[in-house]
């Protein structure tokens, strides 16, 4: 193979194309002048799969009777990812590939088939904002705030377009920073995003909580975020003592009452600065923070980007 490296893609049916053709892309770019990547896609089989809306894609090898050395083996994610996680047969053609490549990578819940796999045993990953407590469940380390994961020889990245981002890492960790630069004004986007992807899940993560009176207090926070809700305040309207209500909390809903509280009134501020012009100042107090630079340090503290950005990119789409 020499200095080419391939890329073997897996699908399967249920694929998010743009977790297949984000990554394709930013391969296929970096041939521009001199190849260096051949990328493969496989699947169980060899057929074509279905991806988002129907299309319908064909592939070009079969897991099964793969057995050469491969540069990188990509799972991609999709909304098929609970069932291909489950398939014994993929799974099992997966270790036996990873063995032969060089790196393994996951885009989005392609980072649970990994984990189904038992590709992520000891590995800190990450995966889309909505399906990190997937990969929990499966034992596996979560980074949630990341965009990107790399640990090792396994990396994952965060939901869709991420992938992206991993694919663009792993151009730079092959050939350096500058020829993933040029990729990335090829494609315009950017090299590194700033914030992690806290700032696209805003709304309040949390296990679920099966305590009715902690649900109900749950409930009211984000209800009256403004409100005064010190621990003692929080442990009364739970008909707890105040050393109890703080161990129940944290264990039940895996974050201190004091964290759950600024994470809430984060995303009451969020959804204001999305939706209203109203200053900072207006919307630090009627989302519960005392005053603009309060609101500021929070949104830093949680989501990695200051009020004026986070409004700045979930505002509008500019076309007005």
């Amino acid at each position: 193979m020499g200095n080419l490296r391939e890329i073997v893609v897996v699908g399967y049916d249920r694929t998010a194309l743009l977790d297949l053709a984000g990554p394709v892309e930013v391969f296929q770019a970096a041939n521009h002048g001199r190849e260096r990547y051949r990328v493969t896609l496989a699947t169980l089989g060899g057929g074509p799969f279905t991806a988002t809306a129907g299309v319908r894609i064909e592939a070009g090898a079969d897991l099964r009777t793969l057995d050469r050395e491969i540069d990188t083996l990509l799972v991609v994610g999709g909304w098929g990812y609970d069932e291909a996680a489950a398939d014994a047969v993929l799974t099992t053609n997966l270790r036996r590939l990873a063995l032969k490549s060089r790196r393994v990578a996951g885009v989005c819940t392609g980072a649970v088939v990994l984990a189904g796999a038992g590709l992520l045993k000891g590995k800190k990953a990450t995966t889309h904002w909505a399906f990190t407590g997937e990969l929990e469940n499966r034992g596996v380390e979560v980074e949630p705030d990341a965009i990107f994961v790399c640990d090792g020889q396994v990396a994952t990245s965060a939901g869709v377009t991420a992938g992206i981002d991993l694919s663009l890492a792993m151009v730079e960790q092959d050939h350096g920073p500058a020829l993933a630069r040029r990729i990335a004004q090829y494609l315009v986007v950017f090299l590194q995003r700033s914030g992690g992807q806290s700032q696209f899940s805003v709304h309040t993560r949390s296990r679920p909580v099966s305590d009715g009176s902690l649900r109900a207090l749950l409930d009211d926070i984000h209800a009256d975020p403004t409100r005064e809700w010190t621990v003692p305040v929080m442990a009364r309207k739970a008909m707890m003592s105040v050393r109890h209500f703080a161990r129940v909390f944290s264990r039940n809903v895996g974050i201190s009452p004091a964290q759950y509280v600024e994470r809430a009134r984060v995303e009451a501020a969020a959804d204001r600065l999305a939706s209203t012009g109203d200053s900072l100042d207006l919307v630090a107090r009627e989302s519960g923070f005392g005053s603009a630079e309060t609101l500021r340090r929070a949104f830093l503290r949680v989501l990695g980007v200051s009020p004026g950005s986070y409004r700045a990119r979930f505002r509008t789409t500019g076309v007005a």
